[in-house]
């Protein structure tokens, strides 16, 4: 069992979910990259969020993935799944689901497609904080889900035991330290965006949820432990090599140039679920250039290897 101290720290894949040539979900090779992730060091995973294509299943599929990835994975780090659904009643019942099935926390995001006052925003993640014991990071993406979870939502979250950390993904990085000013340690930050990682956690973050790491998770180790020693040189060092990709992560096919680069990197298929389609043309050829540039000049050859 995952004691809660283990979480919030170190990087956390939001991982992808594999799917057949007929589109149906491969279970088998969802848990191989799950377990390779696991092998390559990462400190927590993360299930059914943007990159798992969560709105592209069906209720009855992500409940399956949740119990494909607990056997394949649970107890060995940190597992959470995304909690993202277009209605509160239906977030509040998948959040008791996915904790009968076992994982160990909860990324709860806005109702998706309509987009909130304050007060619904506030009422959507009281009801689904009330319905579920486990811990919750709360979600704040406002490019992406047109709604920013503001001061005035977390001042009054702040008395909900259970909701206890924010993923930011606010393209700002003053973010971090207004929150950090505002709530002193009531909240864990949790670095969310790709190319705002290594700000973030200079700034407060005790850990980064990240896109890119599906495809080169030693290196994202790597990056972590260097900014946790407090070697920025060699953090720097990283970070500018995986840039290029880590800006991937803040484009609207950033779930396609994940996959792509997963599947480049021997990790898993391109495959997505529609609306989605994988990439083609210029674009296609754009990022399998840069994921080849990556890979030709991986920072990791002339350092230590990782422990």
């Amino acid at each position: 069992m995952i004691k809660r101290e283990q979480l919030w720290k170190g990087v956390y894949p939001a991982a992808t979910t594999q799917f057949a040539e007929d589109g149906s979900i491969n279970f088998v090779a969802t848990q191989h990259v799950l377990e390779a992730l696991v092998a390559d060091g990462v400190d927590g995973l993360i299930v059914l969020g943007t990159c798992g294509e969560n709105n592209s299943l069906e209720p009855d599929e992500k409940l399956a993935v949740l119990r494909a990835a607990v056997e394949a994975v649970g107890g060995k780090v940190p597992l959470l799944t995304g909690v993202s659904e277009f209605t509160t009643p239906r977030a509040a019942a998948f959040a008791r689901a996915a904790e009968g099935i076992g994982v160990d926390a909860l990324m709860v995001l806005p109702a998706m497609v309509y987009v909130p006052t304050a007060h619904e925003l506030l009422t959507h993640f009281s009801i689904v904080a009330r319905n579920t014991g486990l811990p919750i990071m709360l979600y704040n993406n406002p490019p992406a889900y047109r709604v920013s979870v503001g001061f005035d939502t977390l001042d009054q979250l702040v008395g909900v035991e259970n909701i206890v950390a924010i993923k930011e993904s606010a393209p700002d990085p003053r973010r971090f330290t207004d929150l950090i000013n505002r709530y002193g340690d009531r909240f864990v930050l949790m670095a969310g965006l790709d190319d705002v990682a290594l700000e973030g956690l200079m700034l407060g973050a005790s850990g980064w949820v990240s896109g890119l790491t599906s495809a080169f998770p030693r290196e994202s180790v790597a990056l972590i432990a260097a900014a946790n020693r407090g070697d920025w040189e060699e953090a720097r060092r990283i970070y500018r090599w995986f840039m290029p990709l880590l800006h991937l992560d803040a484009e609207h096919d950033l779930v396609q140039s994940i996959k792509l680069a997963e599947q480049i990197m021997g990790r898993g298929s391109e495959r997505v679920r529609m609306p989605r389609l994988p990439l083609v043309g210029e674009r296609r050829a754009e990022v399998i250039a840069m994921v080849e540039q990556c890979a030709a000049t991986r920072p990791l050859a002339t350092t230590a290897a990782i422990a």
